[in-house]
């Protein structure tokens, strides 16, 4: 699904530096889930996570409730008004239905200028051609626990030595792109949180971040391994203009063990 942040270009190099060893699975900046759905379920304990409750109500009717879903979107109308009516609705906390507040949530996001939440984006676009992504959707996310918490107390509540935790929160110096609808931002604070955090666990983490020099001495750490990867970038191209942006992986064990791995399986 399209989403501010969303890392469909960078999914393949997130799976590939997933540790060998891991029982449970967490994602803790949830959004887009475009790692989630690229990641093949092996058999591991997974979980979906993010702070805005509107986005994990989407994902927990797509899960339950595919079939009233798609009903509640069939007849739906690309049209400013009704874009601007239901996105007024949903910051105020409209009293409707859960599948009701899914549905029109799902239409700010198809019907935004690129995922945006803000802005009607005056489109043509064929919403019953999403109705067989819903179903794909509804399949993968069958046995995936979907939680709705602070990513502090998620990562205490899941961490075991097991744990493998995914996280891609919103990047340094970008954090007013995601001003979701009837959600507060994140901090410069929280990025110091979340260090302090991510320090301290049990478990193994895999971080995404832009690449500047706030982000890289944040995590000049002993134990902690950075890779920098250079990928397209559609906030960048939506607000700047440019095509590339350096990225960091960052994690808190050898990222490279899984390709080294496959590389020998294939040599022999």
């Amino acid at each position: 699904m399209s989403w501010i942040g969303g890392k469909r270009a960078l999914r393949e190099a997130v799976v590939q530096r997933f540790p060998l060893d891991y029982e449970r699975y967490i994602e803790v900046f949830g959004g887009g889930g475009w790692v989630l759905f690229h990641k093949p379920p092996w058999g591991d304990f997974e979980v979906y996570n993010d702070f805005n409750g509107l986005l994990v109500n989407l994902y927990r009717i797509v899960r339950d409730r595919p079939e009233e879903l798609v009903e509640a979107l069939r007849y739906v109308l690309n049209a400013r008004e009704d874009f601007e009516r239901i996105r007024m609705a949903l910051a105020r906390d409209s009293p409707v239905s859960e599948v009701q507040k899914a549905a029109w949530f799902y239409q700010i996001i198809r019907y935004s200028y690129a995922a945006g939440l803000s802005s009607f984006a005056g489109q043509p676009h064929d919403m019953w051609g999403n109705f067989p992504i819903i179903q794909q959707a509804h399949r993968r996310l069958k046995d995936v626990v979907i939680e709705h918490q602070d990513f502090e107390r998620l990562v205490r509540h899941y961490d075991r030595p097991s744990s493998l935790f995914y996280l891609d929160p919103p990047y340094h110096a970008t954090e007013g792109y995601y001003q979701n609808v009837g959600e507060a931002g994140f901090t410069e604070a929280d990025h110091f949180r979340l260090r302090d955090l991510l320090l301290g666990i049990e478990g193994k983490f895999l971080l995404s971040y832009n690449d500047d020099q706030f982000v890289r001495d944040l995590y000049t750490q002993p134990g902690i391994m950075v890779q920098e990867i250079t990928r397209l970038n559609n906030m960048r191209q939506r607000y700047e203009g440019g095509a590339q942006f350096s990225e960091l992986l960052i994690a808190n064990y050898d990222m490279d063990e899984r390709r080294r791995a496959t590389s020998q399986i294939t040599l022999f």
